[in-house]
């Protein structure tokens, strides 16, 4: 009798490792948002990922809405209107390049969230790091 309870249990136990495996696989799909085109992006309803450069002098934030519109240009020079709901982030339009996650609505790409790469502060430093200051 013993026997046969522990094997329900065991039967039990590998049911639930199973379940969980399957709800964490199926939750980690749901969550990837892959990095696709322009034109990728404009085809599909779905939430995807999209990187480009700012187009100079495009960017409009309205403080009372929190609402920030945009346009971003690809390596093709192709170009896209964004906007943004939310606070504007640091260093906006120093931005070397500007990622949207989110999802095309209509003719704007809707954006949920927005990652600012920015350049680097040692960019550009001309001085040969292996050469000492005379100066000090």
């Amino acid at each position: 009798m013993a026997n046969k309870q522990r094997k329900l249990w065991y039967l039990i136990g590998g049911a639930l490792v199973v379940a969980f495996l399957a709800y964490g696989a199926t939750s980690f799909k749901n969550n990837l948002t892959p990095y696709v085109s322009f034109e990728e992006a404009m085809k599909t309803a779905s939430r995807v990922q999209v990187a480009g450069a700012l187009v100079e002098d495009s960017s409009d934030y309205i403080d009372v809405d929190q609402e920030l519109h945009f346009v971003i240009y690809d390596e093709v020079g192709v170009e896209m209107a964004v906007r943004y709901s939310g606070v504007k982030p640091a260093n906006f339009e120093e931005a070397t390049q500007i990622v949207a996650v989110g999802s095309w609505r209509g003719d704007v790409f809707k954006a949920e969230q927005l990652l600012v790469k920015c350049p680097s502060k040692y960019q550009g430093v001309d001085e040969d790091p292996t050469q000492h200051s005379e100066e000090a």
